[in-house]
């Protein structure tokens, strides 16, 4: 497939004409043709009133319809073969392989949630039949479903090319729950976007669906993100980025004269306790497979462990002593933009002149550009808690170890920190009391805990929880990764004495669709 620098506007393919996006290869510098010129208020208007035209339509797709197109928009996007992965590792400086896995990623959710339309269990419905002979007043009948929010906007992301890009996490649950989405495609892999955007495009034609199920628009700035996030006809928005985009874009949800749900992704530092027990015992052991963790797609994963938090000692001597060679044997990798490795070369030489924070270690220098050299620094809890330069996340693979003086100074520094996407425990048996009393500040603190693993990687299933408390993400109720992901875009509706002939499939009388419904306190089988 030939690209050609265009935005995808219902079935329409559409030239803009503001200021164009171009990708990089962060390998090399070289732009990478074509252009895509950015859109126009009109091609705004002209997408959002193209979703809304098809929003009550879409919405009241049968479960099997629906499924059936997140179905062929994987098969579309394989379809793509070979051409899709060599343009998203020119556009992202990504090895073949994790494009390839995450591609794999990418498909295998559009599928689960094709199960999870086909289950309609998210539809959560509710049956109180009526009781007109209750005293000392009787019962209307009142039945509950969800129906979709309204036409949704993506905002891509930088670090996942396609998992949360165009047909990502955000697209396949909000596409789920019946609600048309238009992506913002981000600047750094515009092309890859567009092969991705076409397959969508392709997929909504095959199934016979309304143009305005998908769209696809380009832009520099936020001028047009902007734009879609205030047009009245948008009813929700996902986003993952920095913390910065996404409190801008935030303000604009929540200024508009109809405030909408803005479900935000911007910043965590995922601190991992290693716990004292644990650190004696295998000290050297965990400080090795942490900087694997920390090394991990040269750190550019929201997951990423940015922190160590644990209590001074030999068993922490032999984890930094470690993981410091570990770190000095780390090749440099090539970051996902310029500006990325600009804003990671900044963060670490604001710890570096922080006066608070010791450099233990770094990683080998790259000789071509944009090349991510690892860092390990070490400070204390007291110049961590008083120095909010020490809190600020550095987004690639450079950490920092808190050395606490004991169990309180440990437990303060987990009260100061801010909300973030995962806390892990290092631990042995012996330290289950020390992990019991830290437990319920990190269930307040992060959206997913975890005993004796990495955070980096995150499944995609029904139990994962992929969000946080703020600054983590901006709703802490939710969940951008996994099937419980399709609530962001729903909300519940009652229908009070509807005759059978005006009731939706799902609260009918005979339940057609077979689903296991709440019926007057009782769980349908």
């Amino acid at each position: 497939m030939n690209l050609t620098g265009e935005m995808l506007i219902g079935q329409k393919a559409v030239k803009g004409s503001r200021d164009a996006v171009q990708a990089i290869n962060p390998a090399t510098n070289e732009r990478l043709e074509p252009a895509y010129a950015g859109g126009t208020q009109a091609e705004v208007d002209q997408a959002c009133q193209l979703a809304w035209d098809a929003f009550d339509t879409y919405r009241e797709t049968s479960l099997e319809d629906r499924a059936a197109f997140l179905e062929t928009i994987a098969d579309e996007i394989e379809a793509l073969g070979d051409a899709l992965i060599e343009r998203a590792v020119a556009e992202s400086g990504l090895p073949q392989a994790r494009i390839q896995g995450e591609r794999g990623r990418t498909c295998g959710q559009l599928r689960m949630f094709a199960k999870t339309v086909r289950a309609g269990e998210w539809l959560d419905v509710r049956i109180d039949p009526a009781m007109p002979d209750r005293q000392p007043m009787p019962r209307a009948d009142l039945r509950q479903r969800h129906i979709a929010l309204g036409p949704v906007v993506v905002f891509g992301a930088s670090n996942f090319p396609l998992a949360f890009s165009v047909a990502g996490g955000d697209t396949a649950s909000a596409l789920a729950a019946g609600c048309p989405v238009i992506v913002k495609a981000h600047a750094a892999h515009p092309g890859t976007g567009e092969l991705v955007g076409r397959a969508i495009q392709a997929a909504v034609k095959k199934c016979g669906l309304p143009e305005g199920v998908f769209s696809l628009m380009f832009g520099s700035g936020r001028e047009v993100g902007t734009a879609l996030v205030k047009d009245a006809r948008i009813k929700a928005a996902g986003f993952t980025g920095s913390r910065s985009g996404g409190m801008a874009l935030w303000n604009a949800a929540q200024s508009r004269p109809e405030p909408i749900p803005f479900y935000a992704e911007m910043s965590s530092i995922n601190p991992v306790f290693p716990l004292p027990e644990a650190l004696k015992t295998r000290g050297a052991e965990m400080g090795k497979a942490f900087v694997g963790s920390l090394n991990m797609g040269a750190g550019q994963f929201c997951t990423n462990p940015g922190l160590v938090i644990a209590i001074k000692g030999a068993g922490l001597d032999a984890f930094i002593e470690a993981a410091a060679d570990a770190v000095k044997q780390s090749p440099a990798q090539t970051m996902l933009t310029p500006g990325i490795f600009e804003a990671y070369e900044s963060g670490v030489k604001n710890l570096q002149e922080s006066g608070k924070a010791k450099e233990v270690a770094r990683g080998q220098v790259g000789e071509t550009p944009n090349q991510c050299q690892t860092g390990l620094f070490t400070t204390s809890a007291q110049d961590f808690v008083n120095n909010e330069a020490l809190q600020d996340e550095v987004f690639g693979s450079t950490s920092l170890v808190i050395e606490c003086a004991d169990e309180k100074e440990l437990k303060q520094v987990a009260e100061h920190l801010e909300g973030q996407l995962t806390a892990t425990l290092q631990m042995d048996d012996a330290d289950l009391e020390a992990a019991r009393n830290l437990l319920p500040t990190l269930e307040r603190k992060a959206g997913r805990i975890l005993i004796n693993g990495w955070p980096t990687g995150v499944e995609v299933c029904d139990a994962m929880v992929h969000g946080g408390p703020f600054p983590a993400t901006s709703d802490s109720r939710t969940t951008s990764v996994g099937t419980a992901a399709i609530y962001r875009f729903l909300r519940p509706v009652c229908y009070q004495d509807l005759p059978e002939a005006l009731l939706p499939k799902a609260i009918k009388n005979d339940n057609p669709l077979k689903l296991r419904r709440l019926v007057d306190g009782k769980r349908e089988q």
